[in-house]
């Protein structure tokens, strides 16, 4: 029942902000309920629904959007016609172009595709926030109500420990503009074959090694990409192997600890979301034999 709430809740959202916006709505179709509601509408536009209060965030990534096509690195464009966002009860909306018959990057054009962003200079006109790994990450646990409160110990007691190995890292390589989410998901290609960044809501400033670890631990902990894979990554960076540098394994720690964090924050709402919290906190606990499987939400 909640999850049904949630889900009118973001179709009311999106119906208020297309009249508002002079969008045709009817039909929409929910391509994604995560972190953002995003729904694609008839005449090839899609609608990003971002959470409550984060105005600003989507104003950014509008901005960012702009700044990275100049800059030679292709992404999701805003729908230029429509004054962005639309506010509905404190949630933005963004509308963008519909990027159709696409597939995710290969691990060589993600490669490419950081080499390229990270080389950038900051922007000048704007500034973008500094990378914050454990954002969000304790409150989550937190108050998350479908675990047991051994595994909610053990999950604060990881995160402290977490947090202490973090603190005592030497810096790796000189902050730059990182992604925040590189994956292969959010580099899509359609038929012309250029690739298209997604999801800028996390760009900012930090170590290029955020934006490595999660393509590395792909190939090391779940062996969703082949040895020859990982290596093509590698190479199309230029050749630095994130997994050769001695803070890896804490970066990669902290990224799976993240990932169990977004399962639990839906798990209170989703059935499907608790179980897969579950199955996480086993493997990180060391009950679960790598290489993992883990569903995506």
């Amino acid at each position: 029942m909640n999850q049904s709430r949630q889900q009118a809740s973001a179709a009311e959202v999106l119906t208020r902000a297309a009249k508002l916006s002079n969008v045709d709505a009817q039909g929409a179709v929910t391509v994604r309920d995560g972190s953002h509601a995003i729904f694609e509408l008839p005449n090839g536009i899609v609608a990003r629904i971002g959470k409550s209060h984060s105005y600003p965030t989507a104003q950014r990534e509008l901005r960012i959007s702009q700044w990275l096509n100049r800059n030679g690195i292709a992404t999701v464009e805003a729908v230029n016609s429509i004054p962005q966002p639309t506010l509905v009860d404190e949630r933005p909306v963004t509308w963008w172009t519909l990027i159709p018959n696409h597939r995710p990057s290969t691990p060589a054009e993600l490669g490419r595709m950081l080499r390229q962003l990270h080389a950038l200079t900051p922007p000048i006109d704007f500034p973008l926030p500094v990378y914050a790994p454990f954002d969000g990450v304790r409150e989550a646990v937190e108050s998350a109500a479908t675990i047991t409160e051994a595994d909610r110990c053990w999950l604060l007691e990881q995160y402290a420990r977490l947090r202490q190995r973090y603190d005592e890292l030497d810096e790796p390589s000189q902050p730059c503009v990182i992604h925040g989410d590189a994956w292969q998901g959010n580099l899509v290609v359609p038929p012309s074959g250029e690739p298209i960044v997604l999801d800028l809501d996390k760009v900012s400033i930090g170590w290029r090694e955020w934006d490595l670890v999660q393509l590395a631990v792909d190939h090391t902990d779940f062996r969703r990409i082949t040895d020859d894979q990982y290596q093509g990554f590698v190479d199309a960076y230029g050749g630095y192997d994130v997994t050769c540098w001695p803070g890896y394994r804490v970066l990669a720690d902290i990224q799976e600890f993240r990932w169990v964090a977004f399962a639990l924050g839906r798990s209170d709402t989703r059935q499907s979301a608790a179980t897969e919290a579950e199955h996480r906190i086993a493997c990180l606990r060391g009950l679960e034999p790598k290489p993992w499987t883990w569903r995506a939400l």
